[in-house]
């Protein structure tokens, strides 16, 4: 039986641009560009149906930017021409990311509409004070008012975004956003620390952001809160509510296949990693004179998948079984296991039986166990 396929499309416009955002995403208020976007990607959209092939897909997730700016009518078209092109099953979870500010009732009803059954809400934190040193142009009202908005009209499996180590937050003012997004009854929060990347503007102002000890503090407590209440951590930033994982972001982590459509939407399929180019009107010039828009494609040598593994497996609460490794790779775990023997040591991973994973301590500082295990 073929693997089933996620599908990721990338909407790259915005309102504007928040002070934090990495993400290829443009701040702007052109239609007319949006519809022509939109045109290229459905004739993307139809290139992976050239000669009658329908990959089966049981995700497809629409991210940005902020694809509630892109509006519900042009969803609609994007989700009814997918179904069309892809073998898309009955039960497949599809996903929207809005943002508080672009949604309305009308844009619920027609997500609701076309399928859409499970929505991402970009709230990031209830202080106002806060959202606002984060550039994002809705308060904590408008974002109660989206979750309530999605619940009655559109799907009541909601995941909702908050972030820590914000500039100026303290342990008493993330409890405070915590309470105020849980009283929100979402059933997957994803937790993501602030991170200052060089070129934005927030990178400029690093100075006024909480130190590390501070930040893991912040972290080990949403850890313990979000456990306590009933949410189940599955990966180093997500938490769901039992059968509530995104399926799709799992794909990621587990790595099965999916396929990017849009400007700088990424792809991992038959083994190859490729991504589209990273500018929205290349993009629609090069769909247009039915030139490639791959930018940069990679065959994924064995060295680079076992990499790969153990990286994403150990960002994850399941973590790494040694049996599944060597089926997967046909080489022993054994080097590896010697390394994260002293982080079991040290409190950061845990050893059962074949298992390995690290523990909410090992979390916060996954990236420098990762790179210490793969040296």
């Amino acid at each position: 039986m073929t693997e089933q396929t996620g599908i990721y499309v990338h909407i790259p416009f915005c309102k504007s641009k928040c002070s934090y955002c990495d993400f290829y995403s443009i701040p702007t208020s052109d239609e007319r560009l949006m519809d022509e976007y939109l045109g290229a990607l459905i004739k993307q959209i139809g290139d992976y149906s050239l000669g009658g092939a329908k990959y089966p897909a049981d995700t497809v997730y629409i991210g940005g930017g902020t694809p509630s700016y892109f509006g519900g009518k042009r969803i609609s078209v994007l989700l009814k021409e997918i179904r069309k092109r892809f073998s898309v099953s009955e039960t497949a979870e599809i996903t929207v990311e809005v943002n508080p500010e672009s949604c309305s009732e009308k844009f619920f009803k027609i997500l609701k509409k076309s399928g859409v059954n499970r929505v991402s809400v970009g709230v990031q934190s209830s202080d106002d004070k806060e959202l606002s040193e984060l550039s994002r142009v809705h308060d904590f009202a408008e974002a109660q008012k989206a979750v309530n908005d999605c619940r009655k009209y559109c799907t009541d499996n909601i995941s909702v975004d908050l972030m820590f180590g914000l500039p100026g937050q303290t342990l008493e003012s993330l409890e405070r956003s915590l309470e105020d997004i849980l009283s929100l009854e979402p059933k997957h929060i994803s937790c993501y620390a602030l991170t200052p990347y060089e070129g934005t503007p927030l990178y400029e102002n690093r100075r006024f952001l909480p130190d590390d000890d501070l930040v893991a503090d912040m972290y080990l407590y949403l850890v313990e809160k979000l456990n306590g209440r009933g949410f189940i951590q599955y990966e180093i930033s997500n938490f769901a509510k039992k059968e509530y994982k995104s399926k799709h972001n799992s794909k990621y982590w587990e790595l099965k296949p999916y396929i990017g459509l849009g400007a700088a939407a990424h792809s991992f399929f038959g083994n190859k990693r490729f991504s589209c180019v990273k500018n929205v009107e290349k993009y629609i010039e090069k769909i247009a004179a039915n030139e490639p828009v791959i930018d940069v494609a990679d065959e994924i040598a064995d060295a680079n998948r076992v990499g790969e593994y153990i990286m994403l497996r150990l960002r994850t609460a399941d973590g790494i079984n040694e049996s599944d490794f060597y089926k997967r790779f046909d080489r022993d775990f054994i080097p590896y296991a010697g390394r994260l023997e002293k982080y079991v040591k040290s409190g950061h991973a845990v050893h059962e039986g074949e298992n390995y994973r690290l523990t909410p301590k090992g979390f916060f500082i996954s990236n420098t166990i990762i790179a210490d295990v793969l040296d």
